[in-house]
């Protein structure tokens, strides 16, 4: 298993992480199989998403915002509870084709750390299901 740091610098944002990975994979002899990741942080998550335009990023961002605003009157004691909403919308892993020691994604894909209750330092962990 690999792991990778992240460190937010804001509150809410959606981080490129897929070099990271890529980076991390080339490590392991496994050249094909499934890359499983885990974000073991309950305020944070992953997904997949375009990587071409940043203003994709920003439109995610700005629209959970809206969707899930953090003073909504929630009783969680720690004030956080709209991250752990957004978390939950996004989940905690991701799983994608390993193919030659290369993450098999889409022309305009990349893989983001979901962070919605930042600044902070975080991980996610990796591990590789080979064929």
């Amino acid at each position: 298993m690999e792991r990778i740091s992240i460190t937010s610098t804001r509150r809410v944002d959606l981080i490129d992480i897929t070099d990271q990975i890529q980076d991390a994979l080339s490590r392991q002899k496994t050249q094909d199989g499934i890359c499983c990741l885990f974000c073991p942080h309950t305020t944070a998550g992953l997904t997949i998403n375009e990587n071409a335009d940043p203003a994709v990023r920003k439109d995610i961002t700005t629209s959970l915002s809206k969707l899930i605003p953090p003073d909504a009157g929630y009783t969680h004691s720690e004030g956080n509870s709209d991250s752990h909403i957004k978390a939950s919308l996004f989940g905690p892993s991701l799983s994608v084709i390993l193919e030659g020691g290369k993450l098999m994604l889409g022309t305009w894909q990349g893989i983001y750390f979901c962070e919605n209750d930042g600044p902070r330092s975080r991980q996610v962990w990796i591990t590789i299901i080979g064929k």
